[in-house]
């Protein structure tokens, strides 16, 4: 209090909403996840994404087969090389989805107060009276007054698009359901989530398994999404899975979309590479008043421990429109100011009208929040959270973030083989992009020879900050006892995008033998 009226800080300047949005190298330092699909597969179009901003391609197998998606990885592989700028790749698994297969594709109308019966005879052709699904244990999972809902896209909250039912009774294996709102079910697959109701059904699937040993394995992934993860021992099952496959270096992010893995999500994440907070499906298991809850705590672990956190269904409207509603826009500040790593578009880019559209548009709303995110109060909580004494690898980190800030710094270059070194800057959400210098390594067996380092750099996409620059195999050879040229490598580049400008400070995070060291450089001509 001051003479009888409260003070109070303000947080953002307002003039700050009149100043013209910068344009930077990149739209943002938050990271764009794109599905690609009908509207985002042809070459010409995923170049556009490329540029608009997408960092990383999701591939989703709960629809079409895997030579579609071949397809589509080879068209990104083309636009990749056209482009010059790395993507990477996530494949994103089924795991126990409720599926009603609409083989007909005829539009199915449900009127409010009717009654439909859910049955495993998928044999029976879907109807306003019947949605047969692949799941025979539904009748003894459910109890009357359990809530079931179905659509295609799930959760954009369109209630003329998809159906609540309430579970009025079972007789055998069939559920009959009361329907509470009037609907038309289009498409030719409907998923359906029954809430906070165990599905007895593996996490990793025999569909899934065989998606990951084949086509996954044949393209060396970078990412796998594991949908529905509900326990840590979810996580163990794929690490170990892929590791049969010689997929060992395959980063694993859970998808957490229910209550059973809300409530096993301090141990998934100390399991997972990264998490993904798939908010359509926990906006039907949680009451919707606590969807924020969870997600500003999930992702405030999620920055504690250092892993990356990605959330969902943020501007579920611009798959038919050209600018996403104000709320939507402020959704995304909000998951930027609460330390979102990065934004997964689904359907606004897999059969979205404007897919490169929706990838800027959401780029500009994260870089605007960037410019005024808190970064001394996350620094601080970081740093109280890793305690004292710190081991050597966090000291060095935090310092090179604080020395960025100390000396107003345009970037921070950070020398890695494994990304491990950039994440941990990154960790401590530096205001400017972390120039993560990828050194290949020479791995040899029996039988052949070969470079690591592509997949690593591919990873670092994931991380808010981070934009890795993969340096050739002569680079990495005098680089393990001099690093000049990869900082070259790295201030050339820097240069060529308009990231620094002559008398800029760069910080320097490097090994030194067994040490790690920071240093501070002025830029000359």
């Amino acid at each position: 209090m001051q003479g009888g009226r409260m003070m109070i800080e303000e947080p953002i300047r307002l003039v700050s909403v009149l100043t013209p949005t910068k344009s930077s190298f990149s739209m943002s330092l938050t990271k764009i996840v794109g599905t690609l699909g009908p509207k985002s597969r042809s070459v010409e179009a995923i170049e556009e994404c490329l540029m608009a901003g997408m960092s990383v391609a999701r591939f989703d197998f709960s629809w079409l087969n895997d030579e579609y998606h071949q397809e589509t990885l080879d068209n990104l592989r083309k636009a990749v090389k056209s482009c010059k700028r790395l993507c990477g790749v996530m494949l994103d698994t089924v795991g126990p989805e409720l599926q009603v297969f609409n083989k007909t594709g005829n539009p199915i109308e449900l009127n409010a107060d009717d009654l439909v019966t859910i049955t495993p005879d998928i044999s029976k052709e879907p109807s306003a009276d019947v949605l047969p699904i692949n799941y025979s244990g539904l009748a003894e999972a459910v109890k009357n007054g359990d809530t079931i809902f179905v659509g295609q896209y799930l959760f954009t909250g369109s209630e003329t698009t998809s159906v609540w039912l309430e579970v009025l009774e079972t007789k055998g294996s069939d559920v009959i359901c009361l329907v509470k709102n009037s609907a038309t079910l289009a498409g030719f697959i409907f998923t359906m989530h029954v809430s906070q109701v165990h599905i007895s059904l593996p996490t990793l699937t025999d569909t899934d398994k065989k998606v990951i040993s084949t086509w996954g394995s044949r393209n060396n992934v970078d990412f796998v999404s594991l949908s529905y993860t509900r326990h840590v021992e979810d996580v163990r099952e794929l690490r170990a899975f892929l590791k049969t496959h010689n997929l060992q270096e395959t980063q694993i992010f859970a998808k957490v979309e229910t209550v059973e893995g809300l409530m096993h999500f301090d141990e998934i994440l100390q399991e997972a590479d990264g998490i993904i907070l798939s908010r359509g499906n926990l906006g039907i298991d949680l009451p919707s008043e606590k969807v924020f809850l969870f997600q500003r705590s999930a992702v405030h672990k999620c920055n504690l421990a250092g892993k990356p956190a990605i959330i969902t269904r943020v501007v579920d409207s611009m798959t038919n429109n050209l600018r996403p509603t104000r709320a939507e826009a402020t959704d995304v500040a909000n998951a930027v100011l609460d330390g979102t790593d990065g934004i997964l578009l689904g359907a606004e880019t897999l059969r979205g009208l404007y897919p490169f559209e929706t990838i800027k548009t959401v780029g500009r709303i994260c870089a605007e929040a960037e410019s005024v995110y808190n970064q001394p109060l996350n620094f601080k909580r970081i740093v109280k959270h890793v305690g004292e004494p710190m081991s050597h690898a966090e000291s060095v980190a935090s310092s090179a973030v604080r020395a960025a800030i100390k000396v107003n710094a345009a970037v921070i270059v950070v020398f890695t083989s494994s990304g491990r070194a950039a994440r941990l800057v990154a960790k401590y959400r530096p205001t400017v992009p972390v120039l993560a210098v990828v050194i290949p390594r020479l791995r040899t067996t029996a039988l052949k020879w070969s470079f690591s380092g592509t997949s690593q750099a591919r990873q670092c996409l994931a991380v808010r900050g981070i934009y890795p620059i993969l340096a050739n195999p002569n680079v990495a050879s005098s680089a393990a006892s001099d690093e000049e040229s990869g900082l070259t490598l790295a201030l050339n580049h820097a240069k060529s995008v308009g990231l620094v400008k002559p008398n800029d400070q760069v910080v320097i995070f490097q090994k030194v033998g067994d040490s790690s060291v920071v240093k501070i450089i002025e830029l000359h001509g």
